[in-house]
């Protein structure tokens, strides 16, 4: 996938390029490249594979989440790494409000100069972990309008990353691969605990490589008990189950 088959594969999910939206991707992936060789930001780093596998992948959350397209949503994305899916759907959706949090700072350095580069506003950049970004008496817990996670861990460890700071009516959306369903499974203890309601699950396939793709929904139903997160660390190796 390049730029133009890009912009076209776009029409697939109900979307649509503007010349200047397709010029800050060409921008993204520039800058992306080029800070790779200092800052380990992604091991694709192809014209087709990040076109593909970051910009594209990361848009498909639209079909799990349609009201990304049109409403003022709060959006935290969890362990973003280069950006992703925050920043791509925020170039779409310049409406969105955004915050960051990942546990590197030098990824939180390059998100801000990305940023700046591609000028965009509303993103707010917070270099924290997840469990404290997200605890008992933090100003983050239970404010946002949807909280959403990708390639950052199982779906258990995920939700006590994200249920604890979305907002109840609000959603948490995990953007898994093939296993998504089986992750889900084993989440069922992990999300209800933690407040969230009936989950939904999206599937789809990238175009060109067929790649699998499962999002799952989880809405929040209830308040988070005090205790959830537990201490940083806890989470990922102990799961709850």
């Amino acid at each position: 996938m390049d730029a133009t088959s890009f912009a076209a594969s776009l029409s697939a999910l109900g979307l649509t390029l503007t010349p200047a939206q397709a010029a800050q991707f060409a921008t993204y992936y520039e800058y992306l490249v080029a800070e790779n060789e200092k800052v380990n930001l992604t091991a694709l780093t192809s014209v087709s594979d990040v076109y593909l596998k970051h910009f594209y992948d990361s848009l498909t959350l639209v079909q799990a989440v349609p009201a990304l397209r049109d409403q003022s949503l709060t959006v935290c994305d969890v362990g973003a790494g280069a950006g992703f899916p925050s920043l791509p759907l925020k170039l779409l959706f310049p409406q969105l409000q955004v915050t960051i949090v990942d546990s590197l700072q030098k990824r939180i350095d390059f998100l801000a100069r990305l940023t700046a580069k591609l000028g965009l506003t509303g993103v707010t950049l917070v270099h924290d972990r997840a469990e404290t970004f997200g605890g008992k008496k933090a100003p983050a817990r239970e404010a946002f309008d949807l909280v959403t996670a990708r390639a950052v861990a199982n779906l258990a460890t995920l939700a006590e990353f994200c249920l604890p700071l979305t907002r109840v009516g609000g959603q948490f959306a995990a953007m898994k691969g093939a296993a998504g369903e089986a992750e889900l499974k084993a989440a069922t203890v992990a999300i209800h605990t933690l407040g969230g309601g009936k989950p939904s699950m999206v599937t789809l396939e990238l175009p060109e490589t067929g790649d699998e793709r499962s999002i799952v929904v989880v809405p929040k139903a209830r308040t988070t008990p005090a205790r959830y997160p537990r201490k940083p660390g806890t989470p990922a190796k102990q799961p709850l189950h």
